[in-house]
């Protein structure tokens, strides 16, 4: 089975004013990310019609899927101070990002796993949905600490990563790009 990995450099150092006006600098890719979302979406109910019918993934609506996520990818670790500079690139172009994303793709899927998949997911969606809660407090007290400090505490960004991490693979899970269930770590 094939899991995402998601890992994201940690910054050496701080640039407290982009710290500061990082959610405005931030807004222009969370609108094109939550588009994108828009139309990955939409490609993952019929991916789950092909899946169902065929057994298949279909290659094509999965890279546009793949390349959303990678985008989403960046643009949360961006947004959950996960790094500092450079700033996300638009688009799929991830030269520069220190986000560090792998899925790969499996053609066969599991009918069975697929067919059920809006059933199989709630427990992981409510998962991610309490670490996302979580993270966006501890991102917040993050904020404060790297502007008054200039560095983030280890253990703040270690478990927002994690939780990052797992929001991803729900997300990748929910697509139906993949048929390994999310796990926390």
């Amino acid at each position: 089975m094939n899991m995402l990995t998601y890992d994201v450099a940690a910054p050496v150092t701080r640039n407290r004013l982009s710290v500061g006006l990082r959610i405005f600098y931030a807004i222009p890719h969370l609108v094109i990310s939550q588009v994108w979302q828009y139309l990955a979406q939409i490609l993952g109910v019929i991916q789950w019609f092909i899946v169902l019918f065929t057994g298949q993934r279909n290659v094509g609506m999965w890279n546009l899927q793949n390349q959303w996520l990678g985008y989403y990818g960046r643009t949360l670790g961006y947004v959950e101070l996960l790094y500092d500079d450079p700033y996300p690139p638009f688009g799929t172009d991830a030269a520069t990002s220190p986000v560090h994303q792998t899925l790969t793709f499996e053609g066969p899927a599991n009918r069975l796993t697929n067919g059920l998949r809006l059933i199989w997911i709630i427990p992981a969606a409510i998962i991610s949905g309490v670490l996302g809660l979580v993270a966006a407090v501890l991102v917040l007290v993050s904020w404060f600490a790297i502007l008054i400090t200039g560095s983030q505490p280890a253990g703040l960004r270690d478990f927002v990563l994690k939780a990052v991490r797992y929001v991803m693979q729900t997300q990748a899970y929910g697509l139906l790009m993949t048929d390994t269930y999310p796990k926390y770590g």
